[in-house]
């Protein structure tokens, strides 16, 4: 353990002096000993006894001691804790089983003889090592020492530089007013009060180097044409908005700017950047190379056991069959209500009363919640003015050129890290794809920003549910609720985001709301003071910013308590920390004069958001996203699904799926041609060329090696294909199969004959006259077996659709 000006090393932790004395080498023991004293000075060293009412830990205690003595080290004694309490024990051995891989009947040599490695009180310590009374002394004087705090490691972000003469304040400053004459124009009375009352926060708490670091970011992106939008609580901000780390106007959908900053909280806000996934890692080089690997650093993530898998670590352990664990993992209450744990066993086949049974049980309720592992975050960033080494552990990620550190995500926040997160999101790459195969081919240049977002085609289209690939709104969910909620207007779409989120949903919002919006289901407030909160959503609480104001106004929170339920909505574990916030809240809302039953259904449905309900702002962002795509699908589907098809795998559908759709949509998808096809898809006038990539079992090898050979010159026959790209005969028989060498004038069977014939040969043999007489005999394949041949080597088709073979068949059956 490490504390100010004194660091204790454990015997038992290097091993060296302990083992060397139980294994007799009694000179090893001392020259290690004299080592680590000679390194560190006999005040910093010292010889650890543990003894956990063990024999070998007496005899082993008793050479330490005199070890110390003739040596002039002094000892301390410690108890190696594994657990909290002595039951603890049981769960230990079995985290120790699930490291190791094996069950508890073959893990007899891993597991620790006894219970003795929990925490003990300083009586039991005294009576324990009561004939080494200085080694206890000595560790109380050690831990008299270690007075860390958490604030020790406190660091702040780097210094973000600016032009000489200016303030950090008044540098941001500029650029928000130089960023609202380019969003607004001239500048209203409304945007100038919001501007001047936002930056005056951000000046008191001392953020806006926080706001410079960022939209240096977000302008790297724009600069060097990489897609990127800020979402979440970032879209609150006016400042953010100015700044072009936002697209979502908060003035004009008058968003709660205390969602994302106030006085009270007192720390940095969360600002997460959406950027095109296929350049992300340009974004986030580009801070490690501005900072500098030793000030920037990936965060880590805990994982944890949750039910599914709980039951099946756990039950392998106990020696349960991958069958039965298989069996009990399925099962969806996960042991979480006692009632239903008899009858889900008894559905895997297993006696209840079993002892082995009711272990596992029991188990699998105490480790749910303990951390699993730790894996790297999708894209939060800590940047330091400290270097990070002094602050947290950091390791090299697996990625090159990348830093993690070894911290959870949430953890951070205690001692004021920053957290940027950099966010890769597959709808901003096919975004940007097709705007910009729109300027390319239609000489458009589309600013997504700059759209009026109320363009009744664009909305005629969602209240058709004709909305395969677009963002968000593509589940079949979503095409469902569409024709229902029939959106006319921007924030409609903002709220059709959030409205099909598991939150809502569990918490009985969506039919309520639709039958309102609908004219079916008069609107009412639970209370008349919420109406002004609730009436945009027709009385429905839809988002997190709602439930905040709901907990003000309803229930008396004030704003310390609303942040706390913030962070519960927001939180990995938000149902436990909605359950803790529940008397507050419901009694609150009762003596404000609410009755019970009203105040529990605004508690049920405000805990619904613990199941991912959406903050308005992230819904914000996320509707422009959904109109932007829409946009292009209406009024350049030729760009748009030729992005779509370049974006795979993304969303809900296969490419097979999005092929027949634009089909039906009128599009013309052309197939394959080895002399026409480029790797990616392509745009030809208002058709959409498949592209190479699409050939199962095509690698990067193969892009390569065509897209090398044709640089050389235009590929003059089959023959000149096989032997200039030295491909080899599998993606050579997919490609003859799908009719990729159409433009060669043979049918699929004599260019699959031809194939397979020349990679028999050599590129400098003549060539046999029956290649060409057996590939003139063969017949055209039919419709069903060109359609075989498609799947089977692209994986799609762009002739009919499989059901057209069999309907005429299935009308007879009258199916």
């Amino acid at each position: 353990s490490y504390s100010t000006g004194l660091i204790a090393l454990s015997g038992c932790s290097l091993g060296e002096v302990p083992s060397a004395l139980l294994g007799g080498e009694t000179d090893k023991a001392k020259q290690v000993a004299c080592e680590y004293k000679e390194l560190f000075g006999r005040e910093n060293f010292y010889l650890e006894l543990q003894h956990h009412n063990l024999p070998a830990h007496e005899i082993t205690c008793r050479k330490l001691a005199a070890l110390g003595k003739e040596l002039a080290i002094e000892t301390v004694a410690t108890n190696n804790v594994h657990y909290a309490v002595s039951d603890g024990r049981q769960l230990q051995d079995v985290l120790t089983c699930i490291k190791n891989h094996v069950t508890l009947d073959d893990a007899a040599g891993l597991l620790y003889p006894n219970a003795e490695r929990s925490l003990k009180s300083s009586r039991q310590m005294i009576k324990r090592f009561r004939r080494y009374p200085h080694a206890v002394e000595n560790t109380l004087r050690v831990a008299g020492q270690c007075r860390f705090s958490l604030a020790r490691l406190s660091t702040s972000l780097p210094d973000f530089p600016i032009p000489r003469g200016v303030s950090v304040n008044g540098y941001l400053r500029k650029l928000t007013y130089d960023g609202a004459r380019e969003r607004y124009g001239e500048i209203s009375p409304a945007v100038r009060w919001q501007l001047e009352h936002e930056l005056g926060i951000i000046n008191k708490l001392s953020l806006a180097g926080y706001f410079l670091i960022v939209w240096d970011i977000a302008r790297f992106c724009r600069t060097n044409g990489i897609l990127c939008q800020g979402r979440g609580s970032a879209a609150n901000s006016a400042v953010c908005y100015c700044l072009g780390i936002t697209a979502v106007d908060p003035i004009k959908l008058k968003l709660l700017f205390e969602r994302f900053i106030s006085e009270e909280r007192k720390e940095p806000p969360d600002i997460d950047i959406d950027i095109a996934n296929n350049r992300r890692e340009e974004a986030i080089q580009y801070v490690y190379e501005k900072y500098g690997r030793d000030h920037a650093a990936m965060v880590n993530e805990v994982i944890s056991y949750r039910g599914r898998s709980a039951v099946r670590e756990v039950g392998k352990a106990l020696g349960f069959s991958l069958e039965e664990v298989g069996q009990l993992s399925k099962q969806p209450s996960h042991f979480s209500n006692p009632e239903e744990v008899v009858q889900r066993l008894k559905e895997a086949d297993l006696n209840p009363d079993n002892k082995r049974v009711q272990l596992l049980i029991d188990l699998c309720r105490r480790i749910r919640g303990f951390p699993r592992h730790i894996g790297i975050h999708v894209g939060g960033m800590i940047i330091t003015r400290r270097p990070l080494a002094e602050v947290v552990p950091v390791e090299n990620a697996t990625m090159p050129n990348r830093s993690v550190i070894q911290w959870d995500k949430d953890d951070v926040n205690d001692i004021g890290l920053v957290k940027i997160d950099l966010l890769g999101l597959g709808m901003l790459s096919l975004i940007d794809l097709a705007l910009k195969l729109v300027k390319k081919h239609r000489g458009v240049d589309i600013d997504p920003a700059r759209l009026g977002y109320d363009d009744p085609k664009v909305f005629d289209l969602m209240c058709r549910a004709d909305t395969v690939g677009i963002f968000q709104v593509e589940s079949r969910a979503q095409m469902n609720t569409l024709p229902r909620h029939k959106p006319r207007c921007f924030y409609d779409l903002v709220v059709e985001v959030a409205l099909i989120r598991p939150g809502p949903i569990q918490g009985g919002m969506v039919h309520p709301y639709l039958r309102r919006r609908n004219g079916e289901e008069e609107v009412t407030y639970p209370h008349p003071k919420l109406k002004p909160i609730l009436a945009r959503t027709l009385g429905i609480p839809l988002f997190q910013e709602q439930g905040m104001q709901v907990a003000v106004v309803a229930a008396g929170f004030t704003p310390s308590q609303a942040d706390e339920l913030r962070r519960a909505m927001g939180h990995k574990r938000s149902k436990e920390r909605m359950d803790a916030l529940s008397d507050g809240l419901i009694n609150g809302m009762i003596r404000n004069g609410i009755d019970l039953d009203s105040a529990e259904r605004i508690f049920a449905q405000l805990a619904a958001f613990a199941d991912f309900g959406f903050a308005e702002s992230h819904a914000a962002s996320f509707a422009l996203l959904v109109y932007v795509s829409a946009y292009l699908k209406v009024y350049f589907p030729a760009e748009f699904y030729c992005a779509l098809l370049n974006s795979q795998p993304m969303g809900f559908y296969t490419p097979a799926t999005v092929v027949y759709e634009a089909r039906r949509r009128g599009m013309v998808i052309k197939n394959i041609d080895i002399t026409k096809s480029e790797w990616e898809c392509t745009v030809e006038g208002d058709a959409v060329r498949l592209g190479l990539k699409y050939v199962k079992s095509f690698g990067d090898t193969a892009k390569e090696k065509i897209e090398a050979a044709r640089k050389e010159q235009p590929f003059r026959s089959i023959r000149d294909f096989v032997f200039r790209t030295g491909l080899d005969q599998l993606g050579l028989e997919r490609l003859a199969l799908s009719g990729a060498f159409r433009s060669f004038d043979v049918t699929r069977r004599q260019a699959l004959w031809k194939v397979l014939a020349l990679t028999q040969q050599s590129p400098g043999e003549i060539p046999l006259r029956t290649i060409e007489t057996g590939a003139r005999l063969l017949p055209e394949m039919n419709v069903g077996e060109s359609l075989v041949s498609d799947f089977k080597g692209v994986g799609l088709s762009t002739g009919p659709h499989p059901m057209t073979l069999v309907r005429a068949t299935l009308k007879e059956q009258k199916i």
